[in-house]
């Protein structure tokens, strides 16, 4: 005889029960974006995510790629200063009636020219590639995250991290290209500097003085007038862009309910409104890019004037030749490019500086694979102590058993089940019924590990042994085959195994009618929910596991059909658990528990349960496990 055990010292039907609800996390422990490149702080983060592939698997290929990049940027700056003597040479040349001079000043410049062009050609392959691998291995690393233990499931409650679809798809990319960017005209400028500032110095001792006062005035401004300002607008504008599109993504996934609902007026409306919320931000982004370029163009163009002005006196005096004045000119120039470079890269870095936050707050939201450091912990200071959330415990066993299941919502602020007990063994069947919003559906997902938020512990079967069925199925896109396979594709099934599923769950001829098992449709538009849900019972047959939950996933079908697939299920000495609203269902099921709301439950046997007035005539005792009557 099977039997269904509960906690004899439980209390379900107890209103004065104590109510265990989780905790919000506090505010103070979520951490506001931000803003300030300079700060520590966004440096900490940008090193946590960019240093792992320099220091992991790949490594070596990284640093190879750098080192051939920074031995072009050497050849570059080397090439820009005989580029700007020559430059020089030939406006003397020119100055003093010497054609010798000149055009031999003429073939040192198509020489350095010849050189130059495909070096700088080489010079962006090399680095768009290295940023490709960058980003490739980045994805990669967060797919796996995202997708390990059902995190991509569990951020849909999160409503901190928006859109991690397509942070991974677009911020990563942004991140890796940027990152290269930077990096590179960073170092490229310091060698500018270094290299021009020595030819600068030779020339005037005052130039250099003054470049260095400029500059910094001018980093200041930028920095102080134009900072946080631009860098915020930025990451908002990222988070509404990102919203627009997946409003539009929503309704071309959702088309035909909308289309039955006569609902494109209201889709239309939101989308209008988050549309709109990205052009108001844009708006405002372009009138703090128009102050900045007011005062980016005013500091180039004074630098233009500048060298011009300090070294008159000494080019009409005749103490400097002209070619002289021309190659000061030009190494001003190029020194107050490379000292300049935030004022200069000053937008683009602070959409950088909103890239990065968007994925740290990515990298927080997805705790580390097994095996695998974490960045967060690196990049973050010690968090301040917050009061431990209860969770519930999760473990396999061969067979389900909840002791103390307390089920609350995830806000923790309502509790769907109290102290709930109970384990089911081999064969049995337990059928959940209640009122709509009494926790079914939840205790399921709680059962099956997806919903965590309460107290007490479940031990359930291992995953490879059990197998979900919500109301609507999951149709991939792919081949009949891979609908019935799913989700293990590996797996080696003759075609007449899979055929004979079909016959079993009454589709006998989806496979002819579709093109065969190779076919490929769009399953989601043309099967009815009854064929999917049917299809989803073909993958049961196929998979053959030991546990199985089904949430009214016989809801769009005749009873007949619905008869048929529970008994297949049962031939099939399977472990049920299920929600139904059919009286019906109770014939393939041996206990029924109650949610009769606020918490409390009742566990009935099936066979004095009645479905349709919810009345129990030999409700189970509460003082150890009782033994069930055998299955017909």
């Amino acid at each position: 005889m099977s039997q269904i055990e509960h906690n004899p010292d439980a209390t379900p039907q107890n209103p004065a029960a104590p109510v265990q609800t989780g905790t919000v996390p506090p505010a103070r422990d979520r951490q506001r974006p931000s803003f300030d490149f300079f700060s520590p702080h966004v440096w900490r983060r940008f090193w946590a995510i960019a240093s792992p592939y320099w220091r992991e698997g790949e490594r070596r290929k990284a640093w190879g790629f750098l080192i051939v990049l920074i031995v072009m940027l050497l050849a570059e700056t080397q090439i820009s200063v005989m580029l700007n003597n020559q430059a020089g040479e030939m406006t003397s040349a020119l100055a003093a009636r010497d054609g010798d001079r000149f055009w031999h000043a003429i073939m040192i410049c198509l020489i350095v020219v010849a050189v130059f062009v495909p070096t700088r050609s080489l010079y962006y392959f090399v680095r768009d590639t290295l940023g490709n691998h960058w980003r490739r291995w980045l994805s990669e690393r967060l797919l796996g995250r995202y997708f390990h233990n059902q995190r991509f499931y569990e951020l849909t409650g999160d409503n901190s991290i928006d859109n991690p679809d397509q942070r991974i798809a677009e911020d990563v990319n942004t991140f890796t290209q940027r990152s290269l960017y930077f990096l590179l005209i960073g170092l490229g400028s310091l060698m500018q500097l270094v290299a021009f500032s020595w030819v600068l110095w030779q020339i005037s001792h005052m130039l250099v003085y003054v470049l260095v006062v400029y500059t910094a005035v001018g980093t200041w401004l930028t920095v102080k007038v134009f900072g946080a300002p631009l860098m915020r607008l930025n990451f908002f504008q990222l988070k509404r862009e990102a919203d627009f599109r997946f409003s539009l993504v929503r309704v071309r996934e959702n088309a035909e309910s909308i289309a039955f609902y006569r609902g494109e007026q209201a889709e239309l409306k939101q989308v209008r409104g988050r549309f709109k919320g990205a052009l108001r931000n844009y708006q405002r982004l372009l009138r703090q890019q128009l102050n900045l370029n007011f005062f980016q163009q005013a500091y180039n163009q004074i630098a233009i004037i500048l060298p011009n002005i300090l070294i008159a006196n000494l080019v009409l005096s005749g103490d400097l030749e002209v070619g002289q004045a021309i190659k000061a000119a030009g190494a001003f120039l190029a020194v107050l490019g490379a000292v300049s470079i935030i004022i200069d890269n000053f937008e683009g870095l602070s959409r950088f500086t909103a890239g990065i936050e968007r994925i740290h707050g990515l990298l927080t939201a997805l705790p580390p694979k097994p095996g695998e450091a974490s960045e967060v912990a690196a990049a973050e200071p010690a968090p301040l102590p917050r009061r431990r959330r209860h969770t519930i415990q999760t473990s396999e066993a061969p067979t389900l058993s909840l002791q103390g299941v307390t089920l609350n919502t995830p806000d923790g602020k309502r509790e769907l089940v109290r102290d709930l007990s109970f384990t089911l063994q081999k064969g049995d069947g337990l059928l959940i019924v209640g009122e709509s919003g009494s926790g079914k559906s939840s205790l399921l997902r709680a059962i099956a590990g997806l919903w965590r938020a309460g107290q007490g512990s479940i031990r359930r079967p291992p995953v490879a042994d059990s197998m979900f069925l919500p109301q609507r199925p999951y149709m991939q896109v792919g081949s009949l085959r891979s609908q019935l396979l799913y989700p293990q594709f590996d797996r080696d099934m003759d075609d007449e195994t899979l055929l004979q599923a079909l016959r079993d769950v009454n589709l006998p001829e989806l496979a002819e009618r579709s093109g065969g098992l190779d076919a490929e449709v769009d399953w989601a538009k043309t099967l009815s929910l009854g064929e999917q849900q049917r299809l989803a019972f073909a993958r049961v047959l196929i998979t053959q596991p030991r546990f199985v939950i089904l949430d009214e996933a016989t809801s769009a079908l005749d009873r007949s059909n619905e008869a048929r697939l529970y008994q297949r299920l049962l031939d099939a000495d399977v472990t049920l658990i299920s929600i139904a609203h059919r009286a019906a269902v109770l014939d393939y099921h041996t206990h029924v528990l109650e949610l009769t709301g606020g918490g409390r439950w009742q566990l009935h046997e099936a066979e004095h349960f009645n479905f349709d007035e919810g009345d129990v005539a030999a409700p189970v005792p509460e003082a150890g496990p009782q033994p069930l009557p055998a299955r017909a």
